[in-house]
């Protein structure tokens, strides 16, 4: 006798009145829908229409996206197929299906709003108790853009090959007028003199980035410059090398994408391999929340530059922390010294933070000698980090900021930019880090 349940695909359906029935009551797309509510209509970018089809309600698209974000949906197109297939997804969108070119505009023009939400969402867990502001962590992550690092050029390269389009342009406009005068097919030689100018073009745009940039470095490198200058000048007798002058010319190996001329090619250490990349920083509560109270994007692979920024990013949304932790790649005088002076106390490790293992697999190197340390901030964070208290309050940020960027990417699979250029980019972490806040939120909520 069979123990099987029966069952047929035939058999007709008796929904719910309620969609929301279909979905648990501790369910994230109910925290979704209440926090993207409280967000004001005038952050949204609505385009002006006098007539034509009515547009989905802004409140109901941007609930949509971040409830995707939050499933591993990043692609418009998946989205859209997921409003028909997916029961979380159809409620949230309210049982409609926005196309996907309607999904990747709104995304890509409504920053605002997304920003707006995000801090809507943190003053909503400080309201309710979850996120206290007192010790946060910051680090940031290696995550690909949406270009290959095969289409990264170097700048003499860019030169040389401009020089070989140039003539090649040349060449086939003559063979253009030729085939003009003796009649024959006027469509060929058109179509490959287009690729060839548009390549060019692509080159020309990418060398002149590169030559702005060289000058704007040369720029700001040029005071200290000046002061080093006027030093060699006042001495006397044997006076040494004299510095040289910033270079306002790219260096030849210098390099750019020409899909997405903002990204640059990183890697996560020397044992790793290089990747068309972007860094995303962000700062999480230390607090037992583990909630990302900003974020931030840099085109470099260095923390340090950006530290003080992105900290000090959070004093017009939610307020400033008390403390915060940051590894070794932080360690800067100056932002150091910025946190300082808006009342934070930073907690920066100076060099190697722990020592190696009695029984290590990799063999210690040799003959390498320990980085020696002059600098007085250096030395006072190093005697500081050393003392019990701090060493005990230093050790939360492993386990505060590091496990949000594993589950981001491997419990919500975001590993790769959807949108290119450093501005949507921005736009797209916002989105991520605020799709991982609501769903850590209503995890809290149900604990």
């Amino acid at each position: 006798m069979s123990s099987f349940i029966p069952f047929d695909r035939s058999q007709p359906y008796l929904l719910p009145p309620d969609l929301k029935l279909w979905l648990p009551a501790d369910d994230m797309a109910h925290f979704v829908v209440v926090a993207v509510e409280r967000v004001p209509m005038n952050a949204f970018s609505v385009p002006v229409r006098t007539g034509g089809k009515a547009q989905y309600h802004p409140r109901l698209m941007l609930a949509l996206l971040i409830f995707s974000y939050a499933n591993r949906l990043f692609s418009s197109r998946r989205i859209e197929r997921a409003t028909y297939r997916d029961i979380g997804v159809r409620f949230v969108a309210a049982n409609l299906h926005p196309d996907h070119d309607t999904i990747a505009t709104f995304r890509r023009t409504n920053r605002t709003a997304i920003e707006a939400t995000f801090a809507q969402v943190l003053l909503l867990a400080r309201e309710t108790g979850l996120l206290r502001l007192g010790v946060v962590s910051i680090d940031g992550t290696k995550i690909d853009a949406d270009a290959s690092k095969y289409r990264s050029v170097r700048y003499d390269r860019i030169r040389a090959l401009r020089e070989q389009l140039a003539l090649d342009i040349a060449k086939l406009m003559d063979q253009a007028e030729y085939a003009d005068v003796t009649d024959s097919d006027p469509q060929a030689l058109p179509e490959e003199l287009a690729r060839r100018e548009t390549l060019k073009a692509k080159l020309d745009e990418a060398c002149a980035r590169l030559e702005a940039d060289a000058r704007k470095q040369a720029e700001t490198a040029r005071p200290a410059y000046e002061k080093k200058k006027a030093a060699y000048d006042a001495k006397t007798g044997r006076r040494g090398r004299a510095p040289k002058p910033p270079d306002e010319e790219p260096p030849p190996d210098r390099q750019i994408s020409l899909t997405d001329p903002d990204s640059r090619l990183m890697r996560r250490s020397d044992a790793h391999e290089f990747r068309q990349a972007y860094n995303a920083q962000a700062v999480v509560c230390a607090e037992g929340s583990q909630l990302i109270v900003t974020t931030g994007v840099v085109a470099t692979s260095a923390d340090a530059p950006s530290f003080a920024d992105t900290v000090l990013s959070m004093e017009d949304t939610i307020g400033l922390p008390e403390k915060v932790l940051a590894d070794t790649g932080y360690a800067s005088g100056q932002a150091v010294r910025k946190l300082r002076e808006k009342g934070i106390d930073p907690l920066v490790a100076i060099g190697r933070p722990c020592a190696r293992r009695a029984y290590d697999f990799r063999p210690r190197p040799e003959g390498r000698e320990p980085r020696r340390i002059t600098e007085p901030w250096r030395l006072a964070m190093k005697d500081r980090l050393e003392t019990t208290e701090a060493g005990d309050l230093y050790r939360r940020r492993k386990q505060t900021v590091e496990p949000v960027f594993g589950i981001i990417k491997s419990i919500m699979g975001f590993r790769r930019f959807s949108l290119r250029g450093l501005a949507k980019v921005t736009t797209e972490w916002t989105l991520v880090a605020l799709a991982y806040n609501c769903k850590r939120m209503a995890r809290l909520q149900t604990a």
